[in-house]
Order: structure tokens, then C-alpha cells, then sequence
């Protein structure tokens, strides 16, 4: 009976038990999540005020995650300071909103081994360092594509990124996201194996710009 007990103690035990410390990762995902499919599926239901009229969210900054090659860390402890309201506020411009910021930092920032300051204003470098394809800053009404097709734009307007370095994600029938891997550099690389899953729909719904 004391063995069974051992064995299931065992089992239970989680895989992945090692500590998560800031600054102990190997790559990042820079993920940019098109605003309109987050205020039709979640931000309207809130009355976010990302989602009015006359915003022109397109492609905003979700965030800038930590990575391991195969999966990530998260929460984690740091001697850093949280970010102030001011710092948070900095970034609503390309976040969307300054409590978005605040829970980045908090879940993947703190990973970075990067003081907040620091941590923001390389999101910011790698947001900008991305060209965001002109026909999707434009887009004036709903449409329905391939997903294939907002990468291949992504790609052809970043030439610098390889197809295996950047991933389209899709929720709920709607384009999502477009995470692009980079070093800790931030310059482009290939995605951990299990980041590098497409979305597949040939029918994905893309919302119009707002």
C-alpha cells in the first residue's frame, strides 16, 4: 500500500516543476492581436472603450512574451518594480489600454528579467519594427479569407521574417493574432515547434477596422 501511495504521489506530480525565473527564457512572441475580432468576440460585451467608433484599432499590441523552446514561463517572482499609472498610460496607444499593459507586465514582463521601463519600451521597439500590411490598416468592411492569406501579407511586407518564424492564430471562425518570434535581440527567428501552428480556416472572418 505505501508504494501505491508513492507511485500515485508521483504521477501526480506536474512535469513542468521547475521554478519560472525572470530573466531565464530563449526566445520572445510578439503578439499582435487584430482589435476588431477582440471587440466583437469579448471588448464589446465590456463596453470597452477600445472599441468606439473612430478608434482605428487594427493590429494593437497584445504583448511580448517571455518564451522557453517549448512552452513558457509566467508570473514571475522579480525584484522589479510594478509599473506606475504613467508608464502603464504610455503604452494604451499601441496596447489599447493601460490595464492591458499592467497585467503584460505582471504575467510576462516580470519573466523578462527586464525593469518595466525597459520591458515596455522594447515592446514598443518591436511593435514598431513591424510592418503592419497596408490593406488590413484599411479595411472598411468584413471580410472572409483564407487565414493563409494575412500571413502571406505579414510576410510579404516583412521580409526579414521566414514562414516558420511567424504563426496566424484564429478563434471562433475570426482571425486572432499574428505572433512573430523573435531573439531576445529582438530580431526574427523561428518559432518553438509548439508555437508554430497555423490556423488552417479557409473562411476565417476579419472584421472591419472601427
Amino acid at each position: 500500500m505505501t508504494r501505491l501511495i508513492v507511485l500515485l504521489a508521483l504521477l501526480a506530480t506536474p512535469l513542468h516543476a521547475r521554478q519560472d525565473r525572470a530573466g531565464d527564457f530563449d526566445y520572445y512572441i510578439l503578439a499582435l492581436s487584430w482589435t476588431p475580432t477582440w471587440c466583437a468576440l469579448e471588448g464589446d460585451n465590456r463596453a470597452s472603450p477600445q472599441c468606439d467608433e473612430g478608434r482605428g484599432h487594427g493590429f494593437t499590441l497584445h504583448g511580448l512574451w517571455p518564451q522557453y523552446e517549448r512552452g513558457w514561463p509566467a508570473d514571475c517572482p522579480t525584484v522589479e518594480r510594478p509599473p506606475t499609472r504613467g508608464e502603464t498610460g504610455a503604452m494604451a496607444d499601441i496596447m489599447g489600454s493601460a490595464g492591458l499593459a499592467f497585467h503584460q507586465w505582471r504575467k510576462h514582463g516580470a519573466c523578462s528579467g527586464l525593469s518595466a521601463p525597459a520591458y515596455f519600451a522594447a515592446a514598443r521597439k518591436a511593435y514598431d519594427a513591424v510592418n503592419r500590411p497596408q490593406a488590413l490598416r484599411d479595411l472598411g468592411r468584413e471580410v472572409t479569407l483564407p487565414a493563409l492569406l494575412v500571413e502571406e501579407a505579414f510576410l510579404d511586407a516583412n521580409p526579414g521574417v521566414k514562414p516558420r518564424g511567424l504563426t496566424v492564430t484564429c478563434k471562433s471562425g475570426h482571425v486572432q493574432e499574428v505572433r512573430i518570434c523573435l531573439t531576445k535581440d529582438l530580431a526574427p527567428r523561428d518559432c518553438g515547434a509548439d508555437v508554430a501552428r497555423d490556423c488552417d480556416l479557409d473562411r476565417a472572418r476579419l472584421p472591419p477596422v472601427r
